[in-house]
């Protein structure tokens, strides 16, 4: 880091002082053999907001991304990242995060299918797709119904790029309850 602050420093030291209080600690993953790839994603709107110096840093007005992809009902990826467009809506935000999960999950389903298709030996073979699971019905009906409206057409091109991923069925959505 160029510049580091007190809270970066304090921020590793939290991290220092858990991997030592949790060293004896162990996860253990038992595939599920009927799942395949499962993708969640979340959004916090504008969830960089600090109204003390928002005038003066345009990355307040960003919003976060949450993924988690799981394969066999194991963890496989997951990550949160500040967006890198600014969202004009909490459906906008929502779809962003649908989208860079979509982006990440592809690549690593194609993987897997160019690693059978080479005759390798995978240890279970479920048919590759992915459920995708949002909780937020306007990003849901963005991503499904093929109509642009005049307050989304900045979002052309991601909308695209989902939407290509539906009708060629590698990925399915399905709602997800947020309680």
């Amino acid at each position: 880091m160029a510049n580091p602050k007190r809270s970066n420093g304090e921020a590793v030291k939290h991290i220092g002082q858990y991997l030592l209080e949790t060293r004896g600690k162990r996860i253990f993953l038992r595939p599920d053999k009927s799942k395949s790839f499962e993708c969640f994603c979340d959004a916090d709107y504008s969830g960089n907001w600090d109204n003390r110096i928002a005038a003066e840093d345009p990355n307040t007005a960003k919003s976060w991304s949450g993924v988690i992809i799981f394969y066999a009902g194991s963890p496989l990826l997951w990550f949160s990242k500040l967006q890198t467009m600014y969202a004009l809506s909490t459906a906008e935000s929502e779809f962003f995060a649908l989208s860079s999960g979509a982006q990440k999950l592809i690549p690593v389903m194609e993987i897997l299918k160019e690693i059978k298709a080479r005759g390798n030996k995978v240890t279970f073979t479920p048919t590759i797709y992915c459920k995708i699971f949002k909780d937020n019905s306007a990003a849901l009906e963005i991503a499904q119904v093929p109509k642009m409206r005049p307050q989304t057409r900045h979002i052309n091109a991601i909308y695209h790029h989902f939407r290509n991923l539906i009708a060629n069925k590698k990925v399915h959505i399905h709602p997800v309850d947020t309680s």
